[in-house]
């Protein structure tokens, strides 16, 4: 059963990774590896309890004979709902950091993007609105601040080979601001939620790559622009709940906004509360505010629905359901024992962190982002610094401890990898549908200078963990 447990999960990354030909939503994919996976797990749940977890049942039974129905209650209550509330966190946060941007977006806190990119100079429209991308993705959750920034830049520029090369630059300013803080990828909400690494640390060590493997490429794409761009500047959007709102009004929700989310780490050094409460937490401040500045269109015909907050929500909805499946999966091939198996092979035949980061990185340019990087954290425990003296090779099991090296070279690597290739990350596939974009173009045209860039960034990462 463990083997076929494993090779659902093997056949669930290759169709991930040829999502791009098949067709098949990810999400769907995704959903189907997490609940077949536990269901052929519990139908011999007592085989995988008595081999993983024979302590904890006989305390579980306390003297009482085992039977079918009791160890399917034991994996229920302390197997399933562990990780279940894993990916709920994750789901919780993702879900409160979405509706913030749709709130800001809604309310027209994003115009001053537009009036600031307002140009016809190639150059200086490209890194103006990938620095937005950049600083924007940092704090919120990639695949919306993507979609957002790829409909404004839609809506702009007229020429199509003009936009695919400035979508692709934005697609990467989102994944490497993403990367950079704990709050602005998936990745880095697990990996922070775990204890693998505080903010501070991940952020300090990784801001310096991040923005060498943003800025790079970008400048190369740059040069493929011609000096003046073809744009269009369309009025402001009609929204129906925000046209009243002043500019003061406006930056002030941004603040509320953007800044609650920086608050966050803090929130969470305090209390020691899962992240996700405190997203849920800025979320209800910025709503109560958005509905005092709103009071006199509240329940008014000016309250229309309006289209971009609509596909937003159902590209949110695909990523949460897509997040819950991948972790779920994870989870029950963890539970096999598989992935022990496979990390005493890493140990014994690689045994350098660095090696496993190049391959994941390659590995999710073609797979998925999420995917490799949850496959790489489900591989390693977190070590007790306090017990390196009792490993033979402590220099190598130091790289697992909290804050160490492994958990940031996964978070960069996978995160920049992922645009290799447009098909690699939620973000790429969101321009490769936009813009009808062949992977063949972005191949020639693309890769080659985000792999550059991604190299050089990683050598950044390298000369920072030796000092």
């Amino acid at each position: 059963m463990t083997l076929v447990i494993v090779l659902i999960f093997i056949v669930g990354y290759i169709l991930l990774a040829t999502t791009h030909l098949t067709n098949v939503n990810k999400a769907a994919i995704a959903m189907f590896m997490g609940t077949v996976g536990w269901v052929l797990y519990i139908c011999y749940g007592t085989d995988f309890v008595m081999s993983q977890h024979p302590r904890e049942y006989f305390d579980f039974l306390a003297g009482e004979l085992p039977n079918s129905d009791r160890v399917k209650f034991f994996i229920y209550d302390n197997i399933f709902l562990k990780y279940v509330g894993k990916a709920a966190a994750i789901v919780m946060f993702l879900l409160a950091t979405m509706t913030i941007i749709e709130i800001l977006n809604n309310n027209g806190c994003f115009d001053f993007i537009t009036e600031w990119i307002r140009t016809r100079n190639s150059k200086r429209l490209l890194w103006t609105i990938t620095i937005a991308t950049f600083l924007i993705s940092a704090n919120l959750d990639n695949l919306t601040t993507t979609t957002m920034m790829l409909v404004v830049m839609h809506g702009i520029v007229q020429n199509r080979r003009q936009r695919m090369l400035v979508g692709a630059a934005i697609v990467l300013a989102a994944n490497a601001g993403g990367c950079m803080t704990v709050i602005g990828d998936p990745a880095g909400v697990i990996l922070w939620g775990e204890g693998a690494v505080t903010a501070t640390n991940f952020s300090a060590y990784l801001v310096l790559p991040a923005i060498v493997a943003w800025a790079l490429p970008t400048y190369l794409i740059g040069r493929c622009l011609p000096s003046r761009i073809e744009v269009e500047w369309p009025a402001t959007p009609y929204r129906g709940d925000d046209t009243n709102l002043n500019r003061w009004q406006r930056l002030s929700m941004l603040v509320v906004g953007i800044g609650g989310l920086w608050f966050i780490p803090t929130f969470h050094n305090i209390t020691k509360l899962s992240p996700f409460l405190g997203a849920l937490c800025v979320l209800s401040v910025l709503w109560v505010v958005n509905e005092v500045y709103n009071r006199k269109l509240m329940n008014t015909e000016q309250m229309i629905q309006r289209r971009f907050p609509r596909s937003l929500q159902y590209g949110s909805l695909q990523m949460i359901l897509f997040v819950m499946g991948i972790m779920l999966a994870m989870g029950v091939v963890g539970e096999t024992g598989f992935f022990g198996t496979i990390s005493e092979w890493i140990d014994y035949n690689i045994h350098d962190v660095w090696v496993i980061g190049i391959i994941s990185g390659m590995l999710s340019g073609v797979v998925d982002t999420f995917t490799v990087v949850m496959t790489n954290i489900s591989l390693y425990s977190i070590v007790d610094a306090g017990s390196l003296q009792h490993w033979v090779d402590s220099d190598y099991m130091a790289c697992f401890v909290q804050n160490g090296i492994y958990w940031k070279i996964m978070a960069f690597t996978t995160s920049i990898g992922g645009c290799m290739l447009c098909f690699g990350s939620a973000s790429g596939l969101a321009l490769m549908k936009m813009e009808r974009m062949h992977v063949v173009w972005y191949l020639k045209n693309c890769t080659p200078k985000i792999l550059l860039g991604w190299i050089v960034g990683l050598i950044v990462l390298w000369a920072e963990s030796l000092i």
